[in-house]
């Protein structure tokens, strides 16, 4: 009986790295993890019905998972666990868990504070399979970090996007039902990556037993990193995209919804818009992967952000003025900018990095990233109770001050290469 599973399991193990590949494979697994994600906002208009919600609450709803992985990246950075462990463990743990608080949240909240709280269960999980995702990429392909990291993002992107292409095929079904297939997919993510494993350059921070060896090698900690500049550029460029991505995800539904496009395109639905401006970020993030090939990894992330920024500021101007063609045109051009920088400064924030603190730096950097997002999604949904559309302008500082800071501060580290080499 245990020899037939084990070569059951070297045996899919064996597909995974020689046929699917190992970036592929982690890739489909991040899809079915990431699921979990906004599993909540594809039921929103059920949610708004039953619990007589209103957007801002449906906000708080996004924020909980926010606030949960918020906590649990701090965690698993500060803690160090994330360069302790197995990458490959942390995420499978994660998945199974993420996808019980899902379930919990489908068939056991009974309103908004209940159903906050299995939603901030899941947002702990997701801390396991996000940045241990993007750690078990550099393990596998170190080579190729932007490629792969855009082709992993990509996945994160249909994974939030796949709540709402489930509600449209699945329109007839409880909502519950619906919530419910986010944790089939986590549980199949775990049982991929718990076949395939670490990488043979994934680096599990040692544990030293020997106190000279300590006191000559000290273990580098995680704040550490934010001492290197090149880290420094790309996270506080990361952190002015992360101001617009997740509350443009949020609010995809509300500006499709409240805008001109239901009308002219009554018979696709707010659900299946929304997977399709949502869903379009994965192609954005794949362009972006090939382009770091020849453009390098800062050109393709600070052009990304420019150009959401831009969609950002056209949409605030002019959603009254366009028509329906050109605003769905611009939605997407906006959603597959909106993510294409995020692969881009991780795999400069990644290699910026010493190969021990590579877990843990990502993990920090996602924590106080998704940080911003809480105070961008909670101040964005209470503002549109109160002037609509017209609060999209509230998401243009984000990829201007994220552009401004990346540029000023690389432009330091230029300033600072060139006076050394003429010393």
């Amino acid at each position: 009986m245990t020899s037939s599973v084990t070569i059951k399991t070297t045996g899919f193990r064996r597909l995974l790295v020689d046929g699917i590949g190992p970036v592929a494979a982690i890739s489909i697994a991040q899809l079915f993890g990431t699921a979990l994600w906004f599993s909540a906002n594809s039921t929103a208009a059920d949610l708004m019905r039953i619990w007589d919600a209103s957007a801002a609450d449906i906000g708080w709803l996004t924020n909980a998972v926010q606030l949960g992985f918020i906590v649990g990246t701090l965690v698993i950075s500060l803690s160090g666990a994330a360069d302790r462990f197995n990458a490959s463990r942390i995420f499978v743990c994660s998945a199974l868990a993420g996808a019980v608080f899902n379930l919990g949240f489908a068939w056991l909240s009974t309103g908004l504070a209940s159903g906050a709280a299995f939603r901030f269960g899941v947002g702990i999980c997701l801390a396991g399979i996000y940045p241990m995702g993007m750690k078990l990429i550099v393990g596998w392909a170190p080579d190729r970090t932007g490629q792969a990291l855009a082709q992993l993002v990509a996945m994160l992107v249909l994974g939030t996007a796949l709540p709402h292409a489930m509600r449209v095929m699945g329109a007839a079904f409880p909502w519950q039902l619906i919530i419910s297939a986010s944790s089939v997919l986590a549980v199949a993510g775990a049982v991929v990556i718990g076949a395939l494993g670490d990488g043979p350059h994934g680096s599990v921070r040692a544990r030293s037993t020997n106190k000279s060896d300590s006191k000559t090698a000290p273990q580098p900690t995680v704040l550490g990193a934010f001492r290197l500049r090149e880290f420094r550029a790309a996270t506080l460029g990361y952190f002015g995209h992360m101001w617009e991505l997740y509350t443009f995800w949020t609010m995809v539904p509300l500006l499709i919804s409240h805008s001109s496009l239901t009308a002219r395109f009554p018979g696709l639905g707010v659900p299946a818009m929304s997977f399709a401006v949502i869903g379009v970020g994965a192609i954005g993030s794949l362009i972006g992967g090939i382009l770091s090939r020849s453009l390098g990894s800062a050109k393709v992330a600070a052009g990304a952000l420019a150009i959401s920024g831009l969609c950002c500021l056209i949409f605030a101007f002019g959603w009254r003025y366009l028509s329906p063609e050109a605003l769905a045109t611009l939605l997407a051009v906006w959603g597959a900018s909106v993510v294409a920088d995020s692969p881009q400064f991780s795999a400069l924030a990644a290699k910026a990095c010493p190969p021990a603190l590579v877990g843990s730096a990502l993990a920090i950097q996602n924590s106080i990233g998704f940080a911003v997002t809480v105070v961008s999604i909670a101040a964005t949904t209470a503002l549109f109770e109160r002037i609509g559309l017209d609060a999209s302008w509230l998401l243009v500082p984000g990829p201007v001050l994220g552009l401004l800071s990346f540029a000023l501060t690389r432009r330091g580290i230029v300033r600072s290469a060139r006076a050394d080499a003429k010393n």
